[in-house]
C-alpha cells in the first residue's frame, strides 16, 4: 500500500511539473500569451511606497523563529516592485568587470530570453553591492515581511489561502533545476489565470502591489539572522542584530513547498553562499517628493 501511495504522489508531481514546463517552453518559443502571463507596464527597477505605521510580525502558530507574534512600526519607505531581474544585473556586471557572475550565467540569455527573469545565484555581498551601485539598499527584514503581508496578518501575499500554480512559482524540488526560462517565472508574472477564477483580482501580488513575495527566488535581506530576535526586537523599525554568522532569507524559492513560501517564513545563508534559488530586491529611504520612485 505505500509503495502504491508513493507513485500516486510521484505521478502527481511530476505532472505539475511537466506543466511548468510545458507553460515555460512556450513562452521560449514564442506562443502567444499565455492565460497567467502579465501585461504589466511598470519598468523593471520601479519601486512603490510603504506607507508608515504597524503591522503584525512573525506567527504564533509556525517555527519557533518565527515567535512571538509582535507589532512593529516601520517609517514609510520604498522598496522594488519586482525581483532584480536578470537583465538588470548584466547591467551592473558590465560595469564592475571584477565582480564574478553567477553560477550557469549567461550573459546573452541575460540580456535576451530570460531578461525578464529573476538573477538568482547571486551572494548577499553581490547583492548588497547592486543595490548600492542603483543607489538603493538591502531592505530590513522588517521592511520585506510588510511590503509582502501587509497590515492584516495574511500567510501569503495573496492571503490565507495556499498557494496554486498561477499565482507563484514553488514546488519543484523534485524536479530540479533545468533553466533559466524553465525554472523561473517572469518577475513581472503571477498575476492572471486560475486567480481570477479564485477571487484574486490582483493574482500574486502582496497587498501594496509587489510580486513574487512568495516563490520564484528567495530573497536577501540586510539582517543578520538571530533565531531568538524576535523576543527582544525594537519596537520601532528594527535593523536586526549588531553582528552574525548568516543573513537572513525570505519568500522562499521555485524549489520550496508552501509552509515554507509563508510571509513569516524565515531562513539563512553565509553571506558568501550563493544558490539558484537565491536572488534579491532593493528598498530605500523615502526622502521625499525628489525620489523617483512609483507609488
Amino acid at each position: 500500500m505505500k509503495c502504491i501511495l508513493r507513485f500516486v504522489v510521484a505521478g502527481v508531481l511530476f505532472a505539475s511539473s511537466i506543466f511548468y514546463v510545458a507553460v515555460a517552453g512556450a513562452e521560449e518559443e514564442g506562443a502567444a500569451p499565455q492565460e497567467n502571463e502579465s501585461e504589466d507596464i511598470h519598468e523593471l527597477g520601479s519601486m512603490i511606497l510603504i506607507p508608515a505605521g504597524e503591522f503584525l510580525m512573525g506567527d504564533n502558530e509556525s517555527h519557533g523563529n518565527e515567535q512571538p507574534e509582535h507589532q512593529v512600526w516601520l517609517d514609510d519607505y520604498y522598496i522594488d516592485r519586482f525581483e532584480v531581474a536578470m537583465s538588470k544585473y548584466q547591467e551592473f556586471l558590465d560595469e564592475n568587470l571584477k565582480l564574478e557572475p553567477p553560477p550557469l550565467w549567461d550573459d546573452g540569455m541575460a540580456l535576451n530570453e530570460a531578461a525578464d527573469r529573476p538573477a538568482v545565484g547571486v551572494t548577499w555581498e553581490a547583492a548588497n553591492k547592486y543595490c548600492q551601485w542603483v543607489e538603493k539598499r538591502l531592505p530590513t527584514e522588517a521592511e520585506w515581511e510588510k511590503a509582502a503581508r501587509g497590515t492584516d496578518g495574511r500567510r501569503y501575499p495573496w492571503g490565507h489561502m495556499q498557494p496554486f500554480v498561477d499565482i507563484a512559482r514553488y514546488n519543484l524540488g523534485i524536479t530540479g533545476w533545468v533553466s533559466y526560462t524553465l525554472t523561473l517565472a517572469s518577475v513581472r508574472g503571477g498575476v492572471k489565470g486560475m486567480s481570477v477564477r479564485h477571487g484574486l483580482k490582483t493574482g500574486g501580488k502582496s497587498p501594496y502591489g509587489l510580486y513574487h513575495m512568495s516563490g520564484n527566488a528567495a530573497e536577501w535581506v540586510s539582517d543578520w539572522y538571530d533565531r531568538y530576535y524576535y523576543e527582544d526586537s525594537p519596537e520601532k523599525n528594527p535593523q536586526g542584530p549588531e553582528t552574525g554568522t548568516r543573513k537572513v532569507l525570505r519568500g522562499g524559492s521555485w524549489e520550496d513547498e508552501p509552509r515554507n513560501i509563508r510571509v513569516t517564513a524565515r531562513s539563512k545563508a553565509d553571506p558568501k553562499f550563493s544558490d539558484l534559488t537565491i536572488g534579491f530586491r532593493c528598498a530605500k529611504d523615502a526622502t521625499g517628493t525628489e525620489s523617483k520612485a512609483e507609488q
